[in-house]
């Protein structure tokens, strides 16, 4: 397996690791999007992703819930990107 594989392969794993949040509505929308998408994350859509992680449940919740909109950091077109997937999960 080529190293770019396996760099690959681990950056998901750590994903999908920190998409068990502690809200099982989180949960479920993030286990939702994964099982649907992990095969074809591109390195963008990991990045935004990455950024939404970043966020506690509450507000990674009221976003994907369309109760706030992203600002600052979070109106990158990759993290809107991941998000508008997100809220159609």
């Amino acid at each position: 397996m080529a190293l770019q594989t396996l760099d690959q392969d681990a950056r998901r794993r750590r994903l999908r690791w920190r998409c068990r949040r502690g809200l099982l509505e989180n949960d479920l929308l993030l286990t939702r999007f994964l099982d649907r998408f992990d095969q074809n994350l591109t390195e963008d859509f990991e990045f935004g992703l990455d950024h939404l992680l970043n966020l506690s449940d509450n507000e990674l919740l009221d976003l994907v819930l369309a109760r706030q909109q992203p600002e600052g950091d979070l109106l990158d077109p990759r993290v809107i990107a991941v998000l508008e997937t997100l809220r159609s999960v």
